[in-house]
């Protein structure tokens, strides 16, 4: 027997899938997808190195923007 791990898009699928279970044509398991795993570790290395190093500049690039305007109060 084959195991596949679903995500529910859409309440109707899940009332599909609950009839197929009535059925006897599969069975829900239930496990909720908790990551304990830090953002920046799931997605280190994701991108291309010229891309991630183009992306850092205009971060930093905004920042300096963000901190240097100058905004008039009345």
């Amino acid at each position: 027997m084959d195991t596949m791990l679903i995500q529910i898009t859409n309440q109707k699928a899940k009332k599909l899938l609950h009839e197929l279970e009535e059925l006897n044509l599969i069975k829900v398991l239930y496990k909720n997808v908790l990551s304990n795993q830090k953002l920046s570790e799931k997605y280190a290395g994701k991108l291309p190195s010229d891309i991630a190093d183009k992306l850092q500049h205009y971060v930093t690039q905004s920042r300096n923007e963000w901190n240097n305007r100058n905004i008039n109060r009345y």
